[in-house]
């Protein structure tokens, strides 16, 4: 399965977390780098970075980025084309919010993704 090219594109574009919102510059520089790597099909560069945000909670806390960094580290390693540790991460963030509401846009994105591995 590949990314979309839409997607890495609005993955390169968007910053995902403004100045201030996780209380740290850190954690910006951190999102928008790894998100140029996904862009730049550099996927075992970010499933490194994601991972980083995984060990470490205490960089995102409470910040949403956290449980989305599940979600990005099955895409980054579909990029690099390991796919028993993209199911296994993209288990790990739909078992995370298995009690969200269905209509979330990015749990029904990251159930269709799952669904073409």
């Amino acid at each position: 399965m590949r990314i979309s090219r839409s997607w890495r594109l609005r993955a390169a574009g968007r910053r995902s977390c403004k100045s201030g919102s996780s209380g740290s510059d850190q954690t910006v520089s951190l999102w928008n780098r790894i998100h140029a790597y996904l862009a730049a099909e550099r996927g075992q560069e970010a499933a490194a970075e994601f991972q980083k945000v995984l060990n470490h909670r205490g960089i995102v806390l409470a910040d949403p980025i956290g449980a989305l960094a599940h979600l990005q580290l099955g895409r980054a390693y579909v990029i690099s084309g390991d796919i028993s540790k993209a199911k296994g991460a993209y288990r790990d963030f739909i078992v995370l919010w298995k009690d969200a509401d269905r209509d979330i846009p990015a749990l029904k994105q990251a159930s269709a993704e799952y669904a073409k591995l």
